[in-house]
């Protein structure tokens, strides 16, 4: 009896776990590819798009839409030298080096490995996804 009643108990204990999956492991980002992986990998919709150029940066970046909006990916031969440019930007986003610039929308700076990444707009989707992925902005309001 005392057999039946475990057995019982098991299989009640092994049908709750039937679905249950492991969750995801988030993939480290570390280039551009992987940024666009990780964020559609949390379900954002996300589409490459154009070359563009910030002249306060030494390299071009790359747009990518992210649930619609424009988030400018700038990706460096090295780290360090991302670290450099980083370093350039004013807490509050208002300037880089010596060009003073005027956003459109909230500015928002992340910085991981050799990716600086800027999105400028307010949708708390975009901004969690990109914290998720990058961590805490660097720079901006």
């Amino acid at each position: 009896m005392n057999y039946l009643i475990s057995l019982i108990i098991l299989s009640v204990l092994a049908a709750g776990c039937v679905g249950q999956q492991a969750p995801a492991e988030s993939k480290t980002v570390k280039d551009y590819q992987s940024l666009i992986d990780n964020l559609s990998a949390t379900g954002l919709n996300v589409t490459q798009g154009d070359e563009i150029s910030q002249s306060f940066f030494s390299v071009k970046g790359r747009i990518i839409k992210v649930n619609g909006d424009d988030v400018q990916i700038f990706e460096y031969e090295r780290a360090a030298d991302a670290d450099a440019e980083a370093a350039l930007t004013s807490p509050d986003g208002s300037t880089i080096g010596t060009s003073m610039i005027t956003w459109v929308s909230t500015p928002h700076f992340y910085k991981k490995e050799k990716l600086i990444v800027i999105y400028i707009g307010e949708k708390p989707d975009v901004i969690k996804g990109l914290e998720e992925a990058l961590g805490k902005q660097f720079a901006g309001r």
